[in-house]
């Protein structure tokens, strides 16, 4: 497996621009991957239909096109994380880590002994072989763990959540944010804004790199958040981009058609 480019740019908190894989489908993330001028993509396995099987075709598509996989994992759980970094993923994006222990949880998974507890096995990211070793030393340098902060209680914890050694960074889940303070997707809301605004601070000044999904597709959104600091920026998704351009082609086909 090849050096991540990722997380050398992460490590200088220099930009990195990806998508998400909402559809599981591979032809959909080759034409993401090659078409999207993306650093990578997601395999999300929290909110979708994907299951394992597909997530490995994901993984492999993404891998030969170049680009390097996550997989956002559906819980912090050993076995899913295991799962995905023998399948090749690069990365792993954990959700909802609101202490410093879920973190530790984290790392611990995706790290083999002694720094982790994650166990050996033989799939494609071993190389479909029993060269075990030198996937094991490649793992130890490479792999990325971001975590997600999307409950008032990870924004309280953040600073020592960033603290703990193996987590790479921070990707914020506005909308249950929002719903952990008692206001879901009011993101004015007074108690709402004054985390968000802690966690953009952070993303400025703070020691880690920060992330952020601009999930409906527009390039001022995107550029005022890589201004406002964040480096690890999901842009889109599969999904969004096959339903806009769709629900735009269906004005042309309706207007065409005389309706």
């Amino acid at each position: 497996m090849r050096t991540s480019n990722l997380k050398r740019k992460l490590k200088m908190k220099e930009p990195t621009i990806g998508s998400w894989l909402s559809l599981g489908n591979r032809g959909v993330c080759e034409m993401m991957a090659k078409l999207g001028g993306f650093d990578w993509l997601v395999v999300d396995m929290e909110h979708t239909a994907t299951d394992f099987e597909a997530m490995t075709d994901l993984i492999q598509v993404t891998d030969l096109c170049g680009l390097e996989a996550l997989v956002r994992i559906g819980t912090n759980d050993p076995l899913l994380m295991k799962r995905a970094l023998d399948a090749g993923a690069h990365g792993i994006i954990v959700p909802q880590v609101n202490t410093p222990d879920d973190a530790r949880r984290a790392v611990a998974s995706a790290y083999y002994p002694p720094r982790g507890n994650r166990g050996a096995g033989l799939f494609r990211a071993q190389g479909y072989s029993d060269d075990f070793e030198s996937y094991r030393r490649w793992a130890e340098t490479e792999i990325t763990v971001f975590v997600q902060i999307e409950h008032h209680e990870g924004v309280a914890n953040l600073e020592e959540i960033m603290a703990v050694d193996g987590i790479d960074g921070f990707l914020i889940g506005p909308y249950d944010l929002s719903a952990s303070l008692g206001h879901p997707g009011d993101f004015t809301h007074p108690d709402v804004a004054v985390q968000l605004a802690r966690l953009a601070d952070y993303a400025r000044h703070g020691s880690k790199p920060a992330g952020i999904h601009v999930v409906s597709p527009d390039a001022a959104h995107l550029r005022r958040r890589l201004d406002e600091g964040f480096v690890f920026i999901a842009y889109g998704t599969d999904m969004l981009f096959l339903s806009e351009r769709l629900t735009q082609e269906s004005g042309t086909v309706r207007t065409v058609n005389g309706e």
